[in-house]
């Protein structure tokens, strides 16, 4: 089932997905996993781990952590929008930056 929320998704999410899936999929074979021993591990059905590895945005992000976790990969998850290498954010951050920087006024101490 389609919902609003998949068939709005941009084509880069879903290609980025589609990969993703493909990537587990193979990590998967060559770990020698057999679907019914990864759908079991993950505590998930076949469908559900089919799903998984066509990228299917319907799949919780939690499930596709769980997968990576299983196969060793979870680690690289966290990587996905780390802040220090979004050149993006960073740029947008430093066209902020204030043009001159006025030393601050001292408050009198009171005697």
């Amino acid at each position: 089932m389609r919902t609003s929320a998949t068939q709005a998704l941009p084509r880069a999410a879903r290609q980025a997905l589609a990969k993703l899936g493909a990537d587990i999929a193979v990590a998967r074979k060559k770990r020698r996993i057999s679907t019914v021993s990864m759908a079991e591990r993950a505590f998930i059905s076949r469908g559900t781990l089919y799903k998984v590895e066509r990228g299917s945005p319907s799949v919780s992000m939690g499930i596709y952590a769980t997968v990576l976790a299983i196969l060793g990969l979870a680690d690289r998850l966290a990587q996905a929008a780390d802040r220090r290498n979004d050149s993006l954010g960073l740029d947008i951050e430093e066209d902020r930056l204030p043009r001159k920087v006025r030393p601050r006024r001292r408050t009198p101490t009171p005697p």
